[in-house]
């Protein structure tokens, strides 16, 4: 019995290698990333008064706004897409990749009561909102679908979806993946120098202007053309447009480009993360 007991006792020790990052703790723990899942979903519109009809509403007015200030005053090309359109796509993909950014960010600052109390995979909370995050997406992604079914009724908008729309999940997986690895990298950051927090809402700001959302690649040229190209963001956005309205060309070197860069950036902060998770109370 005593033998029994001993094997299932977990020993915390209060130093880990750099390496130790103790993934398989996370199936383990399976059941508490799913509760925080739940926690995320209810607790964003529990208290509103249309609650999950924002999912619906908060796109929705976005992209009009951007149709009349971008399409309508600024008269930017959208590549023969439709303007409403165009500007939807781009913030479905970029709505989701925000929130799980920004969201991460602020994982020890945020959870220093729960973290100082007990004891469970520190990751298994940004991997809770990166999750959290699928639904809502998923929901834009089902509004997308019905917009472009009404659209390609009513003659206004010619659809050309082609096989690279098999690559959606990938498309997801990338951005999901990317954004919690920016997120995490970020909030290890922050326990130490503060200020940083401050940037973020500047910076992120200033990536989506980066991202082409409100243009097409192809309206840019010269070295702005080839800096956005460094944008991890720029082919999934790309590449999505192309793989629904057939319009430019599939960037399959971008993509391979997104996915080296985000796998350097989640190894990056997983490694970060880990070793700042054993000292963060000190700091906090």
């Amino acid at each position: 019995m005593a033998m029994d007991r001993l094997k299932n006792t977990e020993i915390l020790g209060p130093n880990r290698g750099l390496f130790d990052v103790r993934l398989r703790e996370l199936w383990r723990y399976k059941d508490l990333i799913f509760l925080f899942v739940r926690r995320d979903f209810v607790a964003q519109y529990k208290q509103t008064i249309l609650g999950p009809l924002w999912f619906v509403i908060q796109p929705v007015l976005t992209a009009l706004m951007f149709f009349v200030v971008f399409g309508k005053i600024a008269s930017i090309p959208t590549q023969g897409i439709h303007p409403f359109l165009f500007y939807f796509t781009g913030l479905s993909v970029w709505g989701y990749f925000s929130d799980c950014f920004t969201k991460t960010s602020n994982t020890f600052v945020v959870n220093a009561g729960l973290f100082g109390k007990v004891y469970f995979p520190r990751l298994a909370v940004p991997i809770s909102i990166v999750i959290s995050g699928l639904v809502k997406l998923f929901i834009h992604f089902a509004l997308l679908a019905i917009l472009l079914t009404w659209f390609s009724i009513s003659g206004i908008q010619t659809l050309n979806v082609n096989l690279t729309l098999a690559l959606l999940p990938l498309y997801v997986l990338l951005m999901a993946l990317l954004g919690l690895g920016m997120g995490i990298l970020f909030s290890s950051l922050t326990t130490k120098y503060k200020d940083l927090s401050f940037l973020l809402t500047f910076g992120i700001q200033l990536l989506m202007y980066a991202t082409p959302i409100i243009y097409p690649l192809s309206y840019t040229s010269g070295v702005l053309h080839e800096v956005l190209q460094w944008n991890p963001l720029t082919s999934i956005v790309e590449n999505l447009r192309f793989s629904l309205y057939g319009i430019g060309a599939f960037d399959g070197m971008g993509l391979l480009y997104t996915a080296s860069f985000t796998a350097v950036i989640l190894f990056g902060g997983v490694i970060v993360f880990n070793r700042v998770e054993q000292s963060f109370m000190d700091t906090v």
